[in-house]
Parts: C-alpha cells; structure tokens; sequence
C-alpha cells in the first residue's frame, strides 16, 4: 500500500531545465513545490576535476541506466521491437538537472515559420506539397507570442551570441557577446560570405564573459576547456539548471527536491488530476504525492511514458490517424555533414566549448524556395569548434584503413589538420513515426516499456543530399585538400550518436482532436496537468531545442500561476 504524503500546491515529475525553471518561478511567487527526480542530487563540486573522457563520454556516467529502465526500437510497424541496451543514438540524461546538465549549450531559437508551419507552407506553396503521410500541423502559438518568454531563457542563462544576419530570421540581441571567433571559424565564414550566405557566431549558453542574471545569480565565463557535451561544468561557465534556476527555487524555501524517485504515474479521477504515484528507489517504497497540480517534465520520451502508463489522453493509433498520445515523435539529421583535410594548414581543435561555431540559416526553415524541391524545411549549417577529446575523434581520409599501424598514423597526422562542416536537419512528422506502450518488455516495476516506431522518410533523405552538396561546396571553399562527403541517408542506426533532441509524442496546438496540450502546455484532457518540454513539439527544426523548450516552460509556469487563481481551461 502506497503511503500518501500532505499535499502540496505542485508536484515535479522531473527536475531538469523544464521543471527547474516551473519550480523558480512559481516558489518565488510562494507556492509550495515538490520535485521528484529519478537519479542523484547534483552540484557543481560533483564536477570539480572531471575531464575523464573514458567515464563520461564513453561509459556515460551521467545517463539513465538502461539495464534498469529502457525501450523498445523499430523502424517499421511490421517488425518486433527490440531493447535499446546500450546508449547510441540519444542519451537521456540522468539526475537532479537532467539533460541540461550533460548538454553543450547550442540555444537558438525556432523560426516563425516552426510555429505556424502548415499555414505558412500552404501559403507559399499549396497543399500538395504536403505529403499525404505527413501529418504536418501548426503549434498553436506564434513566434511573436513567444518573444517574452524566449527573452526571459535567455537573460536567466546569459546567452552569448551573435545577431543573425539573415534577413528572413528575426533580429536578436542576447544578454553576452559572442564567443571567440576562432581561425577555423573565421575561414568558414569567410567562406559562407563569398559564397552569398549569411554566416554569424552561434548562440550559446557558456558565458563569453562574467554575468549576473536577473534572479542575481553570478557565474564566471567559460574557460574552452572542451569537455562540455556529456560532462558537468566545473566552472558553472555553462548554463544548467543545478546552478541558475534550482537555486533560487531553493532560497526560497518553497520547493523540497526528492531524488532518487521514479514517478511511475498520475493519478486521476473525472478529468482532474490528484496527484502521482512514485517509488523511492533506495527503499522500494511507494508514495502518493498529492497536489492541486501535477506538472509533467521529465525528459520528452519519459514524459510520454508517464501519460501512457497513467492512462491519460488518447493513444494514438497509426492505422486510423486517431489519438494524440505518441503522435508525432520526431528526431534530427545529422548525416550531410562533410570532413575537410588541410595538408599546411592546423589548429587547436582540442580547445572550444560545445557551443562555439559558426553557423548558417541560409538553408533552414523556408529560407530558401522549396518550389522545386522534393522535401520542406531544412538545417542549419555549423562548423563547430568543440574540443576534439581523442577517443572519441579519429578523422581519417576515406580509404584509409580503419586499424593498425597506418591508421594510427593518419589519425595523428590529421587530428588538427581536419574540419567538420556539419548539418543539424529537421525531421517531419509522420504517420508511421510515433511512440507506444511495448505490449512484451516491462521495467523494474512492472510498467510496459515505451515502444519508438522510427525511421527517416523521404523528406529528410531528399533534405540530406540537398544540404551535403552545400556543405561540400563550403568546404572547397575554404581550401581543404580532400574532403569525406557522406552517402545517402540510410536506415536510422540506433548505435551511433546523432543527437539526444527527441521531439513530440505530447504535442501542442489549436484543436484537442489533433493535440495533447493547449499553448499553455496545459492538457486538453486533464485541466490540472501540464506537459512542458520538446515532448510538445508538433516537429523537430533545423536547431537545437532547448532555447524553445526553455521559452515555453517559461510561459508554463505563467499558465499554471492563471489555473491555480482562476481554474480551468486556459485557451
């Protein structure tokens, strides 16, 4: 029998970015906040001395364990899913700060043309360039109506950035300046420019120099130490939940935060929520948390779970095109990048933060005229300077032998004479791309697995030899003396890392019979529970998510302060 605790004014399922920034928010306003988070406590100190590229970037310290809690991979509805048992293609964070712990930082915002994507397509182009399949739909909100709330993410991190000089994106003035230009990102923007593009230094959330948010919270600017992407920042350089919103929530003394629980559902009755069931791991106990609202925001793919083992919101069903839950799950492209060789030519690729790159727009979004064009949307162009760490980056040229004697030598030869113009594409939905509940594999409680039916359909192929031809073209450009240019787009491989920007499943819009949530991130289903996180993006653009995510927790926090003065339906 579960034990239930006193109820609270709201309950966190998961303390990462979305509900740290709903925690600091609200607690500040004076309501009392629970958080209930899976893995561990974490603080800076956890960080101090930790560049092991062995533990954390290959062992993957900082990860959700999949030998306790996984799910179920396919490409296709006609074959059996399988386990995802060792971390490959995404990594789902772990612990109190979630993935905005391990991530490297890249926050841009969405275009105006993601919000309103169906009618902007249609407008340009007609409704038949639209795939039958493609269940493509606006997001109930513009990006006009976003601006606040972008602004609002962005002073609380520091974003340091660049204005985007491209005409068709919105001006952006962020709160730092830009990072280093280093001389490979010169060479690739010298590039861009002599090629007509509109190239600028990506925004990030490691600091270019010492800043004080609003919330008064100082942090000292980025070293380029290069360990940024599946580490901690020792530094507090990047910005993460453990060192900007969990603190103030924390000074409050509003909000309690309980690691090491596993929120297994909520609990419902006549269309309100009560509360949720959760575990405390270190014990086996089950508790009841009680609260006048239960906010959803754990990682996007746990946030479906936890719906679908609640029974809350109707499961979609690929075969009639019916239910909203699970519907649209999305991913990212990441296979038209090309690699460079300069024979006169290194650098210092082993220093950079996982935010540091120049980027392009020119070919994102609707940028550029789809009229001729077999795929909508499209990538940003980047070529990042990261820190290379030497396990994990060994850019060889093709036919090089990939063991042995001369592939060592070629390795160190060319571990600072090689470039990497990369593209982060967006992935459309459709109908035969969703998430269920596995009817065969169940976790450590009994609960079904998330079963992720995937694979990248025509429109990313097509998009994925329309941009490798553009950032080849960039590379010659810049002089490189061989360049490795990818093959087309295969299957989606679940063993080799491509992005951890898992989108959709919970999504938002205008019309509860096509979404989940309405622009508040509120249920249509559910008054009383709110789904912040990519978990509501109707599709995946052509960037990192997180600076839209933080946006719309933000604006969440806003919705769930209206629901607890006034109560019901906030659209």
């Amino acid at each position: 029998m579960a034990k239930k605790l006193p109820k609270t004014d709201i309950v966190l399922a998961g303390v990462g970015w979305t509900g740290g920034i709903i925690a600091a928010e609200l607690t500040k306003k004076g309501y009392k906040v629970v958080g209930l988070e899976r893995g561990k406590e974490r603080k800076t100190e956890d960080y101090l001395m930790v560049h092991d590229e062995l533990r954390y970037q290959q062992r993957n310290e900082m990860m959700q364990d999949l030998s306790k809690e996984t799910l179920t991979v396919r490409h296709d509805r006609s074959k059996r899913a399988l386990p995802y048992r060792q971390h490959g293609s995404f990594l789902i964070g772990d612990g109190v700060g979630g993935s905005g712990e391990h991530w490297n930082g890249l926050t841009y915002r969405f275009l105006p043309y993601d919000f309103e994507i169906y009618t902007k397509t249609v407008e340009r182009y007609g409704k038949d360039k639209i795939p039958a399949d493609m269940p493509l739909q606006d997001w109930g909100i513009t990006y006009n109506d976003l601006v606040p709330y972008f602004e609002k993410f962005e002073a609380m991190a520091g974003i340091s950035g660049e204005t985007n000089p491209h005409p068709e994106v919105p001006e952006v003035k962020y709160p730092t300046v830009p990072l280093k230009e280093t001389p490979s990102m010169k060479m690739f923007k010298e590039a861009s420019k002599n090629l007509g593009y509109h190239p600028y230094i990506a925004p990030a959330a490691t600091l270019s120099e010492s800043y004080t948010n609003p919330d008064g919270i100082s942090r000292a600017a980025c070293q380029y130490c290069g360990f940024c992407e599946r580490f901690g920042c020792e530094y507090g350089a990047k910005a993460s939940p453990v060192v900007t919103v969990l603190p103030v929530a924390k000074e409050t003394g509003n909000f309690e935060v309980r690691a090491h629980c596993v929120v297994r559902k909520v609990l419902h009755t006549n269309g309100k929520a009560t509360g949720v069931l959760y575990v405390d791991t270190r014990t086996g106990e089950e508790y009841i948390q009680e609260a006048d609202v239960v906010v959803v925001s754990a990682y996007a793919l746990n946030n479906i779970r936890i719906l679908l083992n609640s029974q809350l919101g109707s499961p979609y069903k690929p075969e009639s095109g019916t239910g909203v839950i699970g519907k649209n799950y999305a991913y990212q492209m990441t296979s038209s990048g090309s690699t460079g060789f300069f024979k006169e030519k290194e650098f210092n690729l082993y220093a950079g933060t996982g935010a540091l790159a120049g980027v392009l727009d020119d070919f994102n979004g609707d940028n550029f005229d789809h009229t001729d064009l077999n795929f909508i949307h499209g990538g940003n162009i980047a070529l990042g300077h990261y820190g290379k760490r030497p396990i994990s980056n060994n850019s060889v040229p093709k036919g090089t032998p990939t063991w042995g004697k001369e592939f060592k030598d070629e390795s160190i030869y060319w571990a600072n004479r090689s470039l990497s113009v990369g593209s982060q594409g967006s992935v459309m939905p459709n109908k035969e791309n969703y998430i269920d509940l596995d009817p065969t594999y169940k976790d450590q409680f009994g609960d079904p697995l998330l079963r992720m039916t995937f694979n990248y359909k025509d429109n990313e192929r097509n998009q994925q030899k329309y941009i490798r031809d553009i950032t080849t073209k960039i590379l010659e450009e810049m002089g490189a003396d061989m360049i490795n240019t990818p093959g087309d787009q295969g299957d989606w491989d679940t063993t080799k890392y491509q992005t951890t920007h898992n989108t959709g499943g919970v999504i938002m819009g205008a019309d509860p019979k096509t979404s989940a949530l309405n622009n508040y991130l509120q249920m249509w289903d559910c008054e009383n529970v709110f789904v912040p996180g990519a978990s509501a993006f109707p599709h995946n653009s052509g960037m990192n998510p997180t600076g839209t995510v933080g946006a719309l927790a933000y604006r969440a926090a806003e919705g769930i302060e209206k629901y607890l003065k006034t109560g019901g339906s906030l659209v």
